[in-house]
Parts: C-alpha cells; sequence; structure tokens
C-alpha cells in the first residue's frame, strides 16, 4: 500500500478493479494491488512484484509491515506499506482477458485496474473491500510506531 501525507493528511492509493463486473460499482469495491504468491516466492517480494503489475510503479523504501487479514472465500492477504507519490492518472496496469458478453464466444481484453486515486483515510475506509480496511489502523499503528 502506498501512503503520503498531504496538508498533514495521511492519503493511501488504492485501485478499482476493471472489467465489467465492476464498472458500477465503488463503495466497498477498491483494493489495495495485491495478487498471488508464488511456490517458494518472499510474501514482500510477491507484493512489490504484484504492486509493479498492477500500477507501473516500483515500491520503494522502508516497509512498515501491516499484517494479513483474510477476504471472503478463505483468501489471505499479506500486506506492507511504504511512502510514496505518483500521479494516479498514469498509472499503467497489466491485462486479463475474459469472455464478453457471457456465452457470445467472443472475448475482450481487460484492465486489471482502471483507475487508481489517493483517498484520505477516513475516505479510503468506506472504499476499500471491507476485509482490506482492517489495514488502515495498522498502517497508523505501525507509522505511529516508527515516530517513537
Amino acid at each position: 500500500m502506498m501512503y503520503r501525507t498531504r496538508a498533514g493528511r495521511l492519503e493511501v492509493l488504492l485501485v478499482h478493479p476493471g472489467g465489467p463486473f465492476w464498472a458500477r460499482k465503488d463503495y466497498g469495491a477498491w483494493s489495495i494491488p495485491k495478487g498471488e504468491v508464488f511456490g517458494g516466492e518472499d510474501a514482500l517480494a510477491a507484493a512489490n512484484r504484484e504492486f509493479e503489475e498492477e500500477t507501473g510503479i516500483t515500491p520503494s523504501g522502508q516497509f512498515v509491515p501491516l499484517g494479513t487479514i483474510e477476504q471472503k472465500g478463505a483468501k489471505t492477504v499479506e500486506a506492507w506499506a511504504f511512502e510514496g507519490d505518483c500521479d494516479p492518472s498514469s498509472i499503467k496496469s497489466n491485462t486479463f482477458v475474459l469472455e464478453w458478453p457471457p456465452r457470445s464466444g467472443k472475448t475482450r481484453e481487460f484492465p486489471e485496474i482502471d483507475r487508481a486515486e489517493f483517498f484520505e483515510v477516513g475516505e479510503a475506509q468506506r472504499r476499500l473491500n471491507a476485509a482490506q480496511a482492517e489495514f488502515l489502523p495498522k498502517l497508523i499503528q505501525g507509522l505511529a510506531a516508527r515516530r517513537g
């Protein structure tokens, strides 16, 4: 999770999933950039790889561990945060292929994420997938602990 401070307010970068299923969904649909850990891959290395694949940005700097959460379907997400900044409109996502419309026999390519935006923590809480919103207080606690 990329974070920044603007005018004394903590903001986090969230991504909106691409594809037709998510096109009209907003609150509760946003996510942190994330993905699969491949066999034998270090979890932080996987998080960095997935962040770069979904945004085109290479994470760097000091990473704040945010722990793990359970999403619906028993999917476990482990996350870290790092300080950074970018122009969300310039993000370039990888793509996926989907049969669309369903049962049409036609396939289309969609971006894995269709947009990104920085949100102040309170708004991020409303936009994020409910399980992932648990990372926000962990981020605040982790940053406070770093400051001592």
